[in-house]
């Protein structure tokens, strides 16, 4: 698997072990789907992402998306759905994100680490999108057919 290099003429820092991450893609009936800022004094802070975490030693990713999305967002989610990975060399840390679609939470949206929200359709309208997010919408995108999804280089 190849990885998706992020602000690559930035230099790499750490260990560089693969971090596991669970993330949620909330998809309401209306087809539009949930993004979320990244909290204040994360990295990338103020980007938009699909909401989610690492997945802790024993977890599975759908335990550990259930898990982050009550402590992050205070939903509890139903069953989600394995969609796609994707690999990502951040700068900060190299990451493979689970993919997850769920159609089914309870619980009104509390943003729960200060961070804000935005149910989006294509084309996303708001800025800046995590690289790691950025693939994902081209993948909506084909899925529904979508013409107008932009694609940076």
């Amino acid at each position: 698997m190849t990885a998706l290099v992020a602000d690559g003429q930035r230099p790499r820092e750490g260990d560089r072990r693969v971090v596991e991450v669970a993330v949620g893609v909330l998809i309401r009936p209306d087809a539009q789907f949930l993004l979320t800022s990244r909290p204040a004094g994360k990295v990338y802070e103020g980007y938009w992402e699909f909401p989610g975490g690492k997945i802790e030693a024993g977890e599975t990713v759908e335990q550990a998306l259930r898990r982050e999305l009550q402590e992050e967002i205070g939903v509890t989610i139903g069953s989600a759905q394995p969609w796609r990975i994707e690999l990502v060399d951040y700068p900060h840390a190299l990451v493979r994100l689970n993919f997850c679609k769920v159609y089914d939470w309870q619980g009104a949206l509390v943003m729960k680490e200060g961070q804000r929200y935005a149910w989006q359709a294509l084309p996303v309208q708001v800025q800046p999108v995590l690289p790691g997010t950025v693939p994902v919408l081209a993948w909506f995108a084909q899925e529904r057919d979508f013409q107008g999804a932009t694609h940076h280089g």
